[in-house]
């Protein structure tokens, strides 16, 4: 299931245990059961001051790690010409068939891409994005991937960090935190939905969702942050 270049970035020793290694475990997902992760997705909603406060009617947008659309769809409207680097190909399909179902096909540029290869010009960006993608790990971005972000994004332009998970990694590095309040739960398709994903992703919470009885499942009840905050920096001109 992985390119050559992905194993080499994933499974360097060729013997990776996924239940050891986040970031194999992941990668695994993605092109083994991308609706499912999908199905994830699309329950944990973005706080809408997040979306809100993001730059309006800029020329370009870049957005790195962009998964099956989470944040894409809401950058559509934000910039004349949009580009979404994504490597797993399971993830590129289906983001390219919701652009396609939402009439988006010809307003967004899916291509491949890492974070520490990012397949855009210098200074291209008025707006260089992520959105639960980016991590100190070099797996998923690290000093090179944050390196790339700012080489494709323009003087004067803003680079963003959305749900980051280490805030202090980023602000020795210049970036602001910005937060956004008020109390924020996962809302999955259906109780059912709840309480499968939950044994899935979220064993520990399993039964406590299964008790509630609600497709509706506080952030904190699974243990994970809400993604109510970013982190960002806008490049000296």
């Amino acid at each position: 299931m992985f390119t050559r270049e992905e194993a080499r970035r994933f499974v360097p020793q060729g013997d990776g245990d996924p239940q050891k290694d986040v970031v194999l475990a992941w990668e695994l997902l993605y092109r083994l059961e991308p609706e499912l992760y999908d199905r994830l997705a699309s329950a944990e909603r973005l706080h809408p001051g997040v979306v809100g406060w993001l730059p309006r009617d800029v020329d370009r947008i870049a957005e790195v790690g962009a998964g099956t659309g989470r944040l894409t769809m809401e950058l559509v409207e934000r910039g004349q010409h949009v580009v979404a680097v994504e490597p797993a190909l399971p993830m590129r399909r289906i983001l390219r068939r919701k652009l396609a179902e939402a009439g988006h096909g010809d307003r967004v540029r899916v291509v491949r891409g890492f974070f520490d290869r990012l397949p855009l010009p210098d200074d291209s960006a008025d707006l260089v994005v992520a959105c639960s993608a980016f991590t100190p790990s070099p797996g998923h971005g690290g000093e090179a991937g944050l390196a790339e972000m700012e080489r494709v994004c323009r003087p004067g332009g803003w680079v963003v960090i959305i749900w980051p998970n280490h805030l202090g990694w980023l602000a020795a590095r210049g970036y602001r935190h910005v937060s956004f309040p008020g109390p924020m739960a996962v809302e999955f398709g259906s109780y059912d939905e709840a309480v499968e994903l939950a044994e899935i992703f979220y064993p520990k919470a399993a039964g406590e969702v299964r008790r509630r009885g609600s497709r509706k499942v506080p952030f904190e009840l699974l243990g994970i942050n809400p993604p109510r905050d970013l982190a960002f920096k806008v490049l000296p001109e």
